[in-house]
């Protein structure tokens, strides 16, 4: 929630999201233009707000500084702030708008995915139309100890299993998965709940009712429900489980 959009009520957003139940929030780094914003975000909330470190994908493409961005990742991770990155991220492969960067996006996430084994972090992966690309490249580091969370998942249930074997790596699911004939609904049926934890990818994919506006963590209540729902299990039980996964691959002491 360091981004802009919150720029005028952001302190509130984060009391907002404790009064609802949520304990931490973890904040993925962009590109170096955003890192001071994000860090200054998290000394200020420090043991809610919680850093990642990385580059995103689309912020290679077209980029002829992408691997100065690596650099200055690479220098954060060797110096990090009071208590640490909780994460590599958000990191991956996006081939949505072009796939002329597939090369240096590729290399990027190599090169990343090799930080996060050096450090022993977890990576959040983004993977956007480019799900084979992402699979293939996993591969290359299977039974290396890859762990982390498919940030923002859409893909079908074969891909989560595919996923799964690549490592420890468990499914990020959010506002999507409350969208009206949503495909994600029927994926999250077949997932058991040991493989879920909850995201909201604000200011992005706000769940319903609030779709159409901006995104908060306090929602995240509204995807737990969705799940429960989806489960046949009480939000309670939902949230003390993903809870549990998240804390587990992020290696956080629960409250």
């Amino acid at each position: 929630m360091f981004d802009g959009a919150y720029d005028d009520d952001r302190d509130e957003a984060v009391r907002r999201a404790l009064a609802a139940g949520v304990e931490r929030i973890l904040c993925p780094a962009i590109d170096s233009g955003s890192h001071d914003a994000m860090l200054v975000m998290c000394a200020a909330w420090p043991g809610v707000c919680l850093p990642m470190m990385g580059v995103h994908p689309t912020l290679i493409n077209d980029n002829p500084e992408w691997e100065r961005e690596l650099e200055i990742v690479e220098r954060h991770l060797a110096s990090p702030p009071a208590g640490g990155f909780c994460a590599i991220g958000e990191v991956g492969l996006d081939l949505h708008w072009s796939r002329d960067f597939l090369a240096e996006q590729t290399a990027a996430l190599r090169r990343l995915i090799e930080l996060s084994l050096r450090y022993d972090l977890p990576l959040a992966l983004h993977t956007r139309d480019a799900w084979p690309e992402m699979l293939a490249l996993l591969g290359e580091f299977q039974g290396r100890g890859l762990r982390g969370v498919m940030h923002a998942f859409s893909g079908t249930s074969e891909e989560y299993r595919a996923a799964r074997e690549c490592g420890d790596f468990v499914l990020g699911i959010g506002g999507v998965v409350t969208y009206k004939k949503s495909p994600l609904v029927a994926v999250v049926a077949d997932m058991r709940l040991s493989e879920i934890v909850l995201e909201t990818d604000a200011p992005y994919l706000t769940p319903v009712p609030h779709r159409g506006g901006r995104n908060e963590s306090a929602y995240l209540s509204l995807i737990c429900e969705k799940i429960a729902e989806i489960k046949g299990l009480l939000p309670e039980d939902v949230a003390a489980v993903t809870t549990a996964n998240a804390c587990r691959i992020f290696r956080l002491i629960e409250n």
